[in-house]
């Protein structure tokens, strides 16, 4: 059991200290920038340096190729499964999600605007003659379809001889737009004296045909209400449209409307309101719509509110356009155009309606979170209307610009866009066929507004709550119609049914405020990609450092390897190796010219590796 040990020669010796020396010599002599003579020894001193886990394991166990296999595998599957991960975070990324934000606010609360109609649609005096004309063709009319002789008390006409002599005009395109009888798909006119027709089984429309009759839009009703009132909306818009100055219809009767205005216990006066004439409402007055003195309210509750007496009898109103009575409110944001056909409803007569509201503000993230929009000026849409801009602006200007472009003129309703005029059909003799046409189109979307228009980044709205009760009560109407006889000269014989009363006012002090921030940031997505490289390999950022170093590592060999083939191919091999070179294994395949040395802008300086005998059998 001794073991022998051998006496090394003198010279031996001293070669093998002057090989140390040298070696040593060299290792002070490290270049600035080192690399490795091969791709197998990058990865070996990669993978037996690294912080990241797993790695040592494709290097300590080469004797062992089942478990390198295994490790190998493992550590790919790993890393694999880790950037399936990163994958889905990024999408979550980009997916710009929100987190929506709830705030409840006390403060004094601006009061918003109130416009207030009529609801009706006044007999103005710049109109009178021409509206007189379609009561009588529409009296013909009425008396021809369903046997109904309608009352014209108001009327100085006698005869339907006169009738014709005076509006010759307006019957011409009136009978170019008549009233039929629509039956299954059908539609004809109903001949004269026809009793064994029932017509209960007839739908009654109107035909709109361009302007050489080869096509036309049949527009018919279930309803003959709705099919006559849409049939003398028609007719009395192009009344309106025929009018030069739209300031002819600028007839305020404000006192005779609006009997009793109060805010906050003050009583209201001509500064607070504005005054503007809806085609259909009538005349509409807009209170607190003055931004350089708007109203506040410092408390809630139905004293410190709006409060408004109106007159809802329909004195002079023309009967076939509107058949309601009573007054039409809105509650809107100042420089917010009212859009009463939308957010609107009615005040009815001889009853007192009390409004509560709650305001609430949405405030949206714009840019790549939403489509929103911050003033309007990146939306494809011009606005026509004198306002800021909100969803609604922006599709009625979208289908006013069309209108335009595809009839030759624009819809009453809406604003007029410069060097355009209202359509007329004195002027534009199938302007009714094409907008029915296109309305059908708008509302299908294919004119593509309701995708064009976005919604706005900020936005405030005010959701409302109602009550009612009888106005005013049985025992205390005889004193009140007496004061407003007196004070406003009320003398309508049915008492009840001529006056409403109106209260506004905010249900608390608080507002709701709903915000969006958002919920996947730079610092959230860098803090999941370090959790999960942690789960996955158990490192930190140096560790992406070292497998960035690898990477540029890898890069450096690549573009070397290239540079040595691509002098060697420009230089011509010497007839054989020279006499002290030695075989290099990362060099087998090229040329044996390549191992003589040649000039490079890079110095590389190979090192020897320590060996891991230690994990070795």
């Amino acid at each position: 059991g001794s073991v022998k040990t051998g006496k090394m020669p003198e010279g031996e010796k001293t070669r093998q200290c002057k090989q140390e020396e040298q070696q040593q010599k060299e290792e002070e002599q490290e270049g600035l920038i080192e690399f490795y003579g091969s791709y197998q020894e990058l990865f070996q001193f990669f993978c037996s340096n690294t912080t990241i886990h797993g790695a040592i394991r494709l290097v300590c166990s080469k004797k062992n190729k089942m478990k390198t296999a295994f490790w190998s595998v493992l550590f790919f599957l790993t890393f694999g499964l880790m950037y399936w991960q990163f994958g889905i975070l990024y999408r979550e990324y980009f997916s710009y999600p929100v987190n929506l934000n709830l705030n409840l606010n006390s403060d004094r609360l601006t009061f918003p605007a109130v416009t207030l109609c009529t609801l009706n649609p006044y007999r103005y005096s710049a109109i009178r003659k021409k509206l007189d004309e379609l009561d009588q063709i529409t009296h013909q009319t009425l008396l021809d379809l369903y046997d109904y002789n309608m009352s014209l008390a108001r009327s100085d006409w006698s005869t339907l001889s006169t009738r014709k002599r005076s509006s010759r005009s307006l019957l011409h395109h009136v009978q170019r737009h008549p009233l039929r009888r629509q039956k299954r798909d059908n539609l004809v006119n109903l001949p004269e004296n026809s009793p064994s027709v029932d017509k209960n089984d007839w739908k009654i429309g109107f035909v709109l045909c361009s302007e050489n009759n080869k096509d036309c839009f049949h527009q018919a009703y279930s309803s003959g209400v709705d099919a006559v009132r849409e049939w003398y909306s028609f007719h009395y818009i192009n009344i309106l449209a025929q009018m030069p100055d739209a300031k002819a219809l600028d007839e305020s009767d404000f006192e005779n409307f609006i009997y009793a205005c109060r805010f906050n216990e003050a009583t209201c006066d001509k500064a607070n309101y504005t005054h503007f004439h809806h085609p259909l409402y009538g005349n509409c007055y807009t209170f607190n719509d003055n931004s350089s003195s708007l109203w506040t309210s410092s408390l809630p509750g139905i004293n410190n509110g709006l409060s408004l007496v109106v007159r809802t009898e329909q004195n002079d109103f023309i009967p076939l356009l509107s058949t309601v009575t009573g007054a039409r409110v809105m509650v809107h944001d100042q420089n917010e155009p009212a859009f009463m056909d939308d957010g609107g409803f009615n005040v009815r007569p001889g009853i007192e309606t009390s409004i509560s509201m709650r305001k609430e503000m949405t405030v949206r993230l714009g840019g790549s979170y939403s489509d929103c929009t911050e003033d309007g000026r990146d939306v494809p849409v011009q606005n026509l209307y004198s306002s800021r801009y909100t969803e609604q602006v922006c599709i009625r200007s979208c289908f006013q610009l069309n209108m335009v472009e595809r009839c030759g003129c624009a819809y009453y309703f809406y604003p007029l866009p410069a060097g355009a005029e209202y359509c007329d059909y004195t002027k534009h003799i199938a302007w009714g066929y094409c907008y029915y046409k296109l309305l059908a189109e708008f509302k299908a979307d294919v004119l593509g507004c309701f995708h064009k228009c976005r919604k706005p980044c900020k936005m405030t709205e005010y959701q409302l709550s109602a009550g009612y009760s009888r106005w005013p009560s049985a025992v205390s109407e005889d004193w009140v119609f007496y004061m407003l006889s007196q004070q406003n000269k009320y003398n309508i014989t049915s008492k009840r049914n001529g006056v409403a009363k109106v209260n506004i006012f905010f249900e608390e002090w608080n507002y709701k405020t709903n915000g969006e921030s958002p919920a996947f940031t730079v610092v959230t997505l860098l803090s999941q990609l370090g959790n999960q490289w942690s789960l996955w390999f158990g490192s930190s950022v140096l560790s992406v450092m070292e497998l960035a170093e690898l990477i540029l590592d890898f890069i450096a060999i690549t573009f070397i390897l290239a540079l040595r083939w691509f002098h060697s191919r420009q230089q011509p091999s010497p007839p054989g190796p020279p006499p002290n070179s030695h075989d290099n294994t990362a060099f087998q395949d090229e040329a044996p010219g390549l191992s003589a040395p040649h000039r490079f802008t890079v110095e590389a300086v190979v090192t020897m590796l320590p060996s891991y005998n230690s994990l070795e059998p």
